[in-house]
């Protein structure tokens, strides 16, 4: 009947549609290789993607370090101290002048000479002087005379008087052994007169030799021999400064008052050191002699006094010095320089230097290094003396930066340089010795 079909169909001149055919099956193998050309597609683009990614990946850099100085705080005693400008005083100081009028004739000393008591400075024409001890002597000597002569006749009165010759009869009168009793008074004084007259005029001539009253320094000449000069003049004919031993003054406010007498009243010696006008050397060591009575109203400060012994002469009268009174001495504290300080309005702080391990990233691959770093620390800052301040907060050994704050911020990398050398780059600190193997990535800037 199938046969028969088509044969109908071409006797009418159409073609009827027959029955439809079913599709012939696709091979099993094609679909597969679709998915294995998809598969690698994919992984294609991934990895494509991850080299190109790889290509335009930016190199991890660092922010510039900071060179900079350090230091460690270390564990010590210090003294707690206060210092003032202070002036170099003499314990005496003695303005030679003449005490009698006369010709200078010679100058026994030379400028600038040390002297000790007693040495003959300068001497004054001892020629009138010496006349008129001559002549006070003269002068005593006879009144001498004259008290003998009335004491003889003094006792021969009264030996006459004694003899009576009755009840009221005498062989002299009564008044004339009283008149002779009041002429031996009189010469008696007049001896005494003569005699003062003579110790004056020795005195006087003794003034002609002038001594050194103190031990010390003479000044230049201010007078010179051949002058003639005065008592009434003032001026003197040399000056002598005592320096060995010597004081140094100075002034303290009267904050300071409450520790000094702590100090006095346990009994304790307080150390005064002296140094010279820009503080950069110790000239003496002395001790606390002692203070005024009296509170300057005008500055609020008080005077005090400390001595020297001065052997090795370094203190000058009217020097300039800064003297620095020890009060008391700080055991076992913590010691950083006191320029390391710094402040900002929640009070004291410093930077402390730290290592850190970062890691960088580079065209070649990514490297761990040991980088350096500041940490900024707040601190109780104590006592300061001079370059040194005592502090809490630090421990003994930690690395502490000493200058280029204005560049530093918490965190920052840093360079530590070491004494006498250049900076390492993000080196450890306390001069450990630098690596021969550079990284790249720490140069960029």
């Amino acid at each position: 009947m199938a046969e028969n079909a088509p044969a109908a169909a071409s006797s009418s001149g159409r073609t009827e549609p027959g029955p439809p055919a079913s599709a012939p099956p696709k091979p099993s193998g094609e679909g597969h290789a679709l998915w294995i050309v998809i598969v690698l597609a994919v992984i294609g683009a991934v990895i494509g993607y991850l080299i190109y990614t790889r290509e335009k990946k930016p190199v991890t850099r660092l922010v510039p370090p900071i060179t900079v100085s350090t230091t460690n705080a270390v564990k010590g005693n210090m003294d707690e101290s206060v210092a003032a400008i202070a002036t170099v005083t003499p314990v005496y100081t003695a303005m030679i002048s003449p005490r009698v009028d006369g010709q200078l004739i010679q100058v026994n000393y030379t400028e600038g000479q040390m002297v000790t008591t007693n040495d003959l400075l300068a001497e004054i024409d001892p020629g009138p002087y010496q006349a008129m001890v001559t002549q006070t002597e003269g002068q005593l000597a006879r009144d001498k005379a004259l008290l003998e002569v009335a004491n003889i006749d003094l006792d021969r009165y009264k030996e006459a008087y004694g003899k009576g010759f009755g009840t009221n009869l005498h062989a002299i009168a009564k008044q004339q052994v009283d008149d002779q009793q009041g002429l031996v008074h009189q010469d008696e004084g007049t001896v005494k007169l003569d005699e003062g007259q003579l110790a004056n005029a020795k005195v006087q001539l003794a003034y002609c030799f002038i001594h050194a009253p103190i031990p010390g320094r003479t000044g230049l000449r201010l007078v010179d021999p051949g002058n003639v000069v005065h008592a009434a003049n003032s001026n003197a004919i040399v000056i002598i400064a005592q320096l060995q031993p010597i004081t140094v003054v100075f002034n303290l406010a009267q904050t300071n008052l409450p520790a000094i007498q702590r100090q006095l009243k346990a009994g304790h010696q307080m150390t005064v050191e002296a140094y010279n006008q820009d503080l950069t050397q110790k000239l003496a060591t002395g001790t606390f002699l002692t203070m005024d009575n009296l509170i300057d109203l005008g500055t609020g400060t008080i005077k005090i006094k400390a001595l020297f012994d001065n052997q090795d002469l370094s203190l000058f009268p009217n020097q300039f010095a800064n003297a620095k009174l020890i009060v008391d001495t700080l055991s076992n504290v913590t010691l950083i320089p006191t320029v390391a300080i710094q402040r900002n309005p929640q009070g004291a702080f410093i930077y402390v230097v730290t290592n850190k391990e970062v890691t960088l990233t580079n065209q070649t691959g990514t490297v761990v290094t040991n980088q350096a770093f500041v940490a900024m620390r707040n601190i109780t800052a104590g006592v300061i003396d001079g370059d040194t301040s005592s502090v809490e907060g630090v421990e003994p050994g930690e690395v502490i930066v000493t200058d280029n704050y204005n560049k530093l911020g918490d965190g920052m990398r840093v360079n530590v340089r070491p004494q006498g050398g250049e900076g390492r780059k993000g080196g450890a600190p306390g001069g450990q010795k630098k690596s021969k193997k550079k990284d790249k990535t720490q140069e960029d800037p």
